[in-house]
């Protein structure tokens, strides 16, 4: 027990020692780092469409190029942001993960939600396991074509990315809540962590409000667009286990709980991850929020590290840089950075 208070005090010193980010990032000395490897990163992201890359490590930028102040969409990345305010409102006591979408009188369009479908939790919803397989709003053609058949799975028992779990936990949070998504990050975490960019209006809903598509969700996508360097702010609230300076602003257990690992994504060749945590990809060195073709913030625990990238989403202007070729950027970073306690302090 003592051991375990002590592993305890140590591990929230180094957090309370660690630098932050005042009203805008500082430079890295890049003490310990590998010039050559970060240099045959930027050549390696330099033959694909990256629009932006940032690594930071102790509170620093090591590098970055491309333009970090520009506001893109997201794309998935949404769902670790509103992850984020879950775990805000759990802890607060407005959220209660066990309650079922019959509790809360929830059904969709028809073919309407089934008695069995109902029974899904909250909880089912944030770890992607609802089991209701109702088409969504704004799927991708590959969610279309592995959709299981409407009552072929059990609330709780089976995974599957889906976007129709991820739009109505956006609804259910303004349920609970009486709070607006994007108002709501701006004044629990945009302002408190100092992001340069981000505003409330930067958010916006998509899908079924004059969809033609039948049987299409009455779910909204809620939309963020965001900049790589407030992006590397939420990824370093992340890494600092939720505390900002001397605020705890996302529990830290609820940090650990939703970058566990609670299902395996093997169905899923084309990503990297090896795990779904609650509306977070667990891969096996560290943790990280992934976006349709190439957005990714990449936290990095043992070397003190994130990772942004993003490419340009300007319809009808889409670029794409595959996940393999992303995560293979993460780990020449990673390779070329030091051991953690190398790192400046």
């Amino acid at each position: 027990m003592k051991r375990l208070l002590l592993m305890g005090w140590i591990c929230s010193t180094v957090i309370l020692a660690a630098n932050y980010p005042g009203a805008h990032w500082e430079m890295h000395s890049r003490a310990g780092w590998s010039a050559p490897l970060l240099q045959a990163t930027r050549n390696f992201a330099s033959t694909r469409k990256t629009a932006a890359m940032m690594i930071v490590q102790d509170g620093r930028v090591v590098d970055q190029w491309g333009d970090v102040a520009r506001k893109i969409e997201v794309r998935s990345i949404r769902k670790s942001l509103l992850s984020a305010l879950y775990g805000i409102h759990v802890a607060e006591g407005r959220i209660d993960l066990g309650r079922t979408l019959d509790d809360l009188g929830l059904d969709d369009r028809p073919p309407a939600l089934t008695t069995e479908e109902k029974q899904a939790t909250i909880l089912d919803l944030l770890r992607a396991r609802s089991g209701v397989y109702h088409m969504a709003a704004r799927e991708t053609a590959v969610m279309r074509a592995g959709r299981p058949a409407r009552g072929s799975q059990p609330p709780g028992s089976f995974y599957y990315y889906n976007n129709w779990d991820f739009n109505v936990l956006g609804a259910i949070f303004e349920k609970l809540t009486g709070k607006k998504i994007f108002d709501d990050f701006a004044e629990r975490i945009a302002r408190p962590v100092g992001m340069e960019d981000y505003v409330a209006g930067d958010g916006r809903f998509a899908g079924a409000e004059g969809s033609t598509l039948a049987g299409e969700s009455q779910y909204l996508n809620y939309i963020f667009s965001m900049s790589a360097r407030d992006m590397a702010r939420f990824g370093y609230l992340y890494l600092r286990m939720g505390l900002w300076r001397d605020r705890q602003i996302v529990p830290a257990r609820w940090v650990t709980r939703s970058t566990t690992s609670y299902s395996n994504s093997l169905n899923r060749p084309n990503i990297p991850a090896i795990g779904y945590g609650f509306l977070w990809w667990v891969t096996d060195w560290g943790y990280e929020a992934l976006g349709q073709d190439g957005h990714v913030i990449a936290v990095i625990p043992t070397k003190d590290l994130v990772i942004v990238h993003r490419v340009h989403y300007d319809p009808p202007r889409e670029d794409a840089v595959a996940y393999r070729d992303v995560d293979a950027m993460v780990r020449m970073v990673t390779a070329a950075a030091p051991a953690r306690d190398a790192a400046p302090e």
